[in-house]
C-alpha cells in the first residue's frame, strides 16, 4: 500500500520532497520546480583497461620534458631511466584542463576536468575513471579501484560531484582481492544486495502520479534519476552473484602496510603491486591511485628536507637536488610498473597493450601551485607510442582530448568528454 504525493501547483517544491512507499523513503533529484511552481563474436573481445596514477606535487619539468618534440627527442634526467621503454609510452608537455585553477585544489578536477566552482557551488562531476567503471565496469567483480598512498581523499567523483573515498591499504586491498570470504559474511553480503535491490517497485506508483504532475524538463530529469537507480539495482544484483563466486588466486603473499607515513616510493610500489594483480586476475579494469604529497624526508640516500618542502623549491638549487632524487624515484617506479605490465602475457600480446596507464598531477608548478603545463606521460593502451607530444606552452592544449582519445580506444563511443575539443592531436591508435 502506498500514499500519494501531492503538489500544490502554487508553491515552490521543496528539495526535501521523497517518495514514500511500504516503509522507502527515496529523497527526489533536484528538479527545476524546486526552483519555481510547475509552469503548466564467439570469443570474447581482449578486456580494455585504464589506469590513472595521479600526484600531488607534480613533477619539476626541467627534468621531465625534452626540448625537442617528436620521435628523435633526448630524454632529459626523469626519462633516462625509461628508455629500454620508450617506445611503450608518450610524454605530452603544454597541456592542462581549461578553467581549471585554484592550486591544490584542482585536485578534484584531475580526472573530471571540470572547473571547481567556490563556496557552495564547489563541486566536480563524474570522472573518467568512473565513467568508464559506468559503462564498462559491470564485467568485473570490482567496477573499479580508487585507492590512495595515504588517506581516503581521492579525484574519483560521481555524476553528482560525490568523492570517493580511497583505500589506501595494500592489505587490505588484498584481502577484499583475492580472500575468501567466510559463509558468514558471504550471507551479509547477499542481505545488503538484497536489501537494497527492487526499491523502484515500491515506489512505482508515487512515481507515476509525480511523473504525470511534472513538466516536460523535468520529466526528463525525474527519468535520469530513475535510471541511475535501477543502474544501482542492477549493481546490487551483480554484487549478489559475485558473492557466491570464488575469488582468484594468486601466487603472492599477503603484504604487509608499509607504517613509515614518509615511505613515499616504498609505498608507491607496493600499491602498484596490488594493481597489477588486480587487473591480471581481471578483478578489475578501472583503478585510480592517487600519490598525495608527504610532508616528511622520503628514505631516499641524499635527501634530508621533507617532500613538500622541496617542491617549493624557490629555484634554490639545493632544494632542486633533493626533489630530483625523489622525483626520478617515483618516475622510475612507474617504469617498473609498466614493465611489469608487458612482461604479463595477455592474448598473444602483454597487460600493457591492453592497458592506458596516465601519470599526471593538476600541478605544472608545484613552487607556484600553476596549474598549467601539466606533467604527462601515457602509456600503453595499444597506442603507438614513443613520442614526445609538444604542445604551446603559453596557450596550453586541452587534456581532455587525452582522455577522449582514451575513452574511444577503450570503448566508449562518445565524442566528448568535459572540455575536449576533439581527440588528442598526434596520438596515433
Amino acid at each position: 500500500m502506498s500514499s500519494q504525493v501531492h503538489f500544490n501547483f502554487g508553491k515552490k517544491l521543496n528539495r526535501r520532497t521523497v517518495l514514500r512507499s511500504a516503509g522507502i523513503v527515496m529523497s527526489m533529484p533536484w528538479l527545476s520546480a524546486m526552483s519555481q511552481a510547475f509552469a503548466g563474436s564467439d570469443k570474447p573481445a581482449t578486456p580494455k583497461r585504464f589506469v590513472a596514477m595521479t600526484l600531488g606535487l607534480g613533477l619539476h619539468s626541467e627534468n621531465l620534458f625534452p626540448e625537442t618534440a617528436g620521435r628523435d627527442y633526448e630524454a632529459p634526467l626523469y626519462l633516462k631511466q625509461l628508455e629500454d621503454i620508450r617506445d611503450r609510452y608518450t610524454v605530452i608537455s603544454g597541456v592542462s584542463h581549461p578553467g581549471v585553477s585554484g592550486g591544490h585544489r584542482a585536485e578534484a578536477s584531475l580526472l573530471s576536468a571540470t572547473p571547481m566552482g567556490s563556496g557552495a557551488q564547489s563541486r566536480t562531476t563524474i570522472s573518467v575513471d568512473q565513467l568508464l567503471a559506468k559503462h564498462l565496469g559491470n564485467q568485473t567483480r570490482f567496477p573499479s579501484l580508487v585507492l590512495s598512498s595515504s588517506g581516503s581523499n581521492s579525484p574519483s567523483y560521481t555524476e553528482n560531484g560525490s568523492m570517493i573515498p580511497a583505500e589506501s591499504s595494500p592489505a587490505r586491498l588484498f584481502m577484499q582481492l583475492f580472500v575468501t570470504d567466510s559463509p558468514a559474511d558471504q550471507k551479509k553480503q547477499v542481505h545488503r544486495a538484497r536489501q537494497g535491490q527492487s526499491i523502484m517497485d515500491l515506489v512505482a506508483e508515487d512515481a507515476r502520479a509525480l511523473q504525470r504532475e511534472l513538466g516536460a524538463g523535468d520529466r526528463d530529469r525525474l527519468d535520469a534519476y530513475f535510471t541511475s537507480v535501477r543502474e544501482l539495482e542492477k549493481r546490487m544484483v551483480e554484487a549478489e552473484e559475485w558473492a557466491h563466486r570464488p575469488k582468484p588466486k594468486v601466487d603472492f603473499t599477503k603484504p604487509i602496510d608499509i607504517s613509515n607515513p614518509n615511505d613515499f616510493i616504498g609505498r608507491q610500489r607496493l600499491m602498484s603491486d596490488m594493481v597489477r594483480l588486480a587487473l591480471s586476475t581481471d578483478s578489475t579494469r578501472f583503478v585510480s591511485y592517487h600519490l598525495g604529497g608527504s610532508g616528511g624526508v622520503v628514505p631516499i640516500e641524499g635527501v634530508d628536507e621533507g617532500y613538500h618542502s622541496l617542491s617549493h623549491h624557490g629555484r634554490d638549487e639545493e632544494k632542486l637536488a633533493q626533489l630530483a632524487l625523489v622525483e626520478a624515484a617515483i618516475v622510475r617506479a612507474w617504469g617498473d610498473f609498466l614493465r611489469g605490465l608487458d612482461k604479463t602475457e595477455e592474448d598473444g600480446g602483454s597487460l600493457l597493450d591492453n592497458t592506458s596507464v596516465l601519470m599526471t598531477s593538476n600541478l605544472g608548478n608545484a613552487s607556484n601551485h600553476d596549474n598549467r603545463n601539466m606533467p604527462v606521460l601515457f602509456a600503453g593502451g595499444g597506442f603507438r607510442h614513443g613520442q614526445h607530444l609538444a604542445f604551446d606552452r603559453k596557450n596550453n592544449y586541452p587534456l581532455p582530448n587525452l582522455y577522449l582519445s582514451m575513452l574511444q580506444k577503450t570503448g566508449l563511443e562518445i565524442d566528448q568528454f568535459a572540455t575536449s575539443t576533439s581527440t588528442m592531436t598526434g596520438l596515433e591508435g
